[in-house]
């Protein structure tokens, strides 16, 4: 898939608190299409997944878009990138992606402050729903229920811990629970848990779904019109049942990074 400058493959990165997801970025949409997903850990990754991934991704130069909450994991991924590119058989060019080059206005307290992962899957809500409110669902590490106005305008929304967090929290805030895994993908054990295992995996699994189809709700209301609901993240699969009408997009985020290509490489500063 050539997207990038100058016939360069395009490739973007959403680079989070738990993992670093990556892609190619093509032509079409709106939004831009995305393949060859490739995830990697935030907190420790293996440089030589990495450049497998470039192999077969971009095998000749390319662009990486980088967006990023997680600024640690960000500094990592961009030091491997330079060290592949360096050896001189896959030149990549390296630019982050801010919030001034997503042509999406942010009607909020403080637009400076609002998460780049936010930004970039409304941005390409507008473009997979022109004309429409939308309410985003964006379920990772954190979950976010973010709300697009038909104008196409970011409104703002909620954030409230993802399952993995809330298990992490509980086991790290008592003395005696157990940190609960592989919460991010199976269903809820069915009320009463009878262990302290299935109570705690009921008790998150249960209320994220109350808690984010209440918030969707809420969100419709405000919005005052039929809304699109687009659901995506890693833990989407604890949600999607709450949600029947929603519209999966699992790779929102990155097509909206995409989205991007245009602004970020009609400026002078390439760096790489």
């Amino acid at each position: 898939m050539n997207a990038g400058a100058a016939g360069d493959t395009l490739l973007v990165a959403d680079v989070g608190n738990t993992r670093i997801k990556l892609a190619c970025a093509g032509r079409g949409g709106p939004p831009p299409p995305v393949a060859r997903r490739q995830d990697l850990l935030s907190r420790d990754f293996h440089p030589a997944n990495l450049e497998r991934w470039l192999d077969a991704a971009a095998p000749g130069p390319a662009v990486l878009l980088v967006a990023a909450v997680n600024e640690a994991a960000a500094a990592r991924l961009e030091a491997a990138v330079a060290a592949v590119s360096a050896t001189g058989h896959r030149p990549v060019r390296q630019r982050r992606i801010g919030r001034a080059h997503l042509a999406i206005p942010l009607r909020v307290e403080a637009p400076e402050r609002v998460g780049i992962d936010r930004v970039c899957a409304a941005a390409a809500a507008v473009a997979a729903a022109p004309g429409r409110p939308v309410v985003v669902v964006d379920c990772g590490t954190a979950t976010t229920v973010d709300m697009v106005s038909p104008a196409g305008e970011f409104l703002g929304g909620a954030i409230l811990p993802g399952p993995a967090l809330l298990a992490r929290a509980l086991a790290e805030g008592t003395s005696r629970l157990p940190e609960v895994a592989a919460l991010d993908t199976a269903p809820p054990p069915p009320v009463p848990g009878r262990s302290t295992q299935a109570a705690i995996a009921a008790g998150i699994g249960w209320g994220m779904r109350g808690a984010v189809a209440r918030l969707v709700a809420e969100a419709r209301q405000a919005l005052g019109a039929p809304a699109v609901v687009l659901l995506t993240g890693g833990s989407a699969g604890v949600v999607r049942d709450a949600l029947p009408d929603a519209v999966e997009m699992p790779d929102l985020v990155l097509s909206g990074i995409a989205l991007a290509a245009g602004r970020v490489l009609g400026s002078p500063s390439d760096s790489g």
